[in-house]
């Protein structure tokens, strides 16, 4: 999307988490000359409100952060974003395949067998605070060709070989 220049967030602003990726999503857009739509929600009857706008304003793409509010809705998200023809990205590749465009963060999967290991660690008898703190390792970029066809989107051969899946 070479002609990006506004980009609606849809993020829980009731989780305190989230307002430093607010503010980090801030800074990326100034730095990318990208203006930012913010569309808080703090609950389940939120979304509508923050759909309505959305759809009013049209952006050039949605930009969604991620938490269990969010991802809760993401089916509901994913039919507004394709009904409103709304590229979007998300952080968690793994809830990708509920309709988002372009996913690109940790590979949750991976991270949920490190916490299975821990767990292991700690019923065999393992203080927790005897365990290191770990970041994730591994990243991971997943590209939903469904989803461009139906936004009519071309995705870049050079994308799609950076891609860690393609899902079709």
């Amino acid at each position: 999307m070479p002609r990006l220049s506004r980009v609606a967030v849809l993020w829980n602003s009731a989780n305190p988490a989230n307002a430093a990726a607010w503010r980090e999503t801030q800074e990326a857009a100034r730095t990318l000359g990208v203006q930012l739509q913010s569309r808080p929600v703090e609950d389940a009857k939120a979304f509508e409100r923050a759909f309505e706008l959305i759809a009013r304003e049209r952006p050039d793409a949605l930009l969604i952060v991620e938490d269990a509010l969010i991802v809760g809705h993401m089916k509901q998200i994913a039919d507004f974003a394709t009904r409103e023809r709304l590229a979007t990205m998300l952080g968690n590749p793994a809830v990708l395949e509920g309709g988002g465009l372009i996913g690109y963060g940790p590979d949750v999967r991976g991270m949920a067998r490190r916490g299975a290991y821990y767990v292991d660690k700690i019923l065999k008898g393992t203080k927790p605070a005897d365990l290191p703190v770990e970041q994730p390792t591994k990243f991971e970029l997943v590209i939903n060709l469904k989803t461009a066809k139906a936004l009519a989107l071309t995705i870049p051969q050079s994308l799609l070989l950076r891609a860690d899946r393609v899902l079709e």
